[in-house]
């Protein structure tokens, strides 16, 4: 009887670990160990400048005084809190402010690298691809008081625009300091600021997409706006479905130093839960109440997040995290 034997090499250890991960923590520990320590710095940052500063939350529940410390002022319990749920109207206006802009931005600015990211992926000219990138990069790097310069300076009452329509003989158009332009504004701004960086992650998961598909796709028939849809946008929905569960957490976060430069408008519109916080703490000197308003913010901000992840988990998708 011929015996055969088995002339497969043997499995390399970076194969035999991609085959399941090791039952033990420690055996896990002991293979990463090295990546573990290049995340020491960054997980002691978020540990110093996020984690440390949750203690101070301790004030929601208490009279704070700054003279007298936070271990000295007196405890109040949950009445700090019942201004929120009380119905106060300027919380309840700054909510609606706050909903409102994060229904606009999640409307209008969320998908805006997405949809931009897609035209510039199908720019087949290397080098203004590259140019066109550099040009959309370059107003993230602008602060929030330079972008609001410009924008006054092209649409206040005395920018460019309104400067050429007198010229022309026609009536100027109020737009800076208009309530009812002030949410239009808000997000036009968004936009033009933070689209062209917003594009990285979705260039990065588009050059990642097999071409063969593609190819494959064109073969079958498909047209362009098919192979979109069969064929990139699946291949981005990971990514998607990531991002939006992240911005879900920081939903109530709508650009507390960009609004708080243009209040011009009246506070019936540019109040939002962020400049509620800081003008009840600095100038009022309400600090439990404005750290009330800010916790219930991020416990709001955090059940949003665990429930959009548990629903893309029943969807198929990782989401965020998922428990093994």
């Amino acid at each position: 009887m011929a015996l055969t034997t088995d002339r497969r090499p043997a499995p390399t250890s970076a194969q035999a670990a991609s085959e399941g991960p090791p039952t033990s923590w420690f055996a896990r520990l002991k293979r990463d160990w090295g990546l573990l320590v290049f995340a020491v710095p960054g997980l002691l940052v978020f540990l110093i400048f996020h984690y440390v500063p949750l203690l101070g939350n301790v004030i929601a529940f208490k009279d704070y005084q700054p003279y007298l410390g936070i271990q000295q002022s007196p405890w109040v319990g949950l009445s700090n809190f019942s201004l929120i749920f009380s119905g106060d109207p300027e919380v309840l206006n700054a909510l609606k402010n706050t909903l409102i802009l994060t229904v606009l931005q999640v409307a209008f600015v969320f998908p805006a690298p997405i949809i931009l990211a897609l035209v510039l992926n199908s720019l087949l000219y290397e080098p203004i691809k590259r140019v066109v990138q550099s040009v959309l990069y370059m107003p993230h790097f602008l602060s929030w008081v330079i972008v609001v310069a410009i924008f006054q300076q092209i649409l206040g009452n005395a920018g460019l625009l309104n400067t050429y329509l007198r010229q022309k003989g026609l009536e100027p158009i109020e737009i800076i300091g208009n309530p009812d332009a002030f949410r239009a504004l808000i997000t036009s701004q968004v936009i033009w600021k933070d689209t062209g960086w917003g594009t990285i992650l979705f260039l990065a998961a588009l050059s990642r997409v097999d071409q063969q598909q593609y190819e494959a796709a064109a073969v079958d028939g498909a047209s362009p706006m098919r192979q979109l849809w069969h064929v990139t946008l699946p291949a981005l929905r990971p990514l998607i479905i990531l991002l939006g569960i992240l911005r879900l957490g920081d939903s109530l976060s709508v650009g507390f130093e960009q609004i708080l430069l243009q209040q011009g408008a009246g506070t019936e519109v540019t109040e939002v839960l962020d400049t509620y916080v800081y003008h009840h703490a600095f100038q009022q000197g309400e600090w439990g109440v404005s750290a009330a308003v800010g916790l219930v913010k991020g416990l709001i901000g955090l059940a949003l997040v665990l429930g959009a992840n548990k629903v893309a988990h029943l969807f198929g998708e990782d989401g965020v995290y998922r428990t093994r």
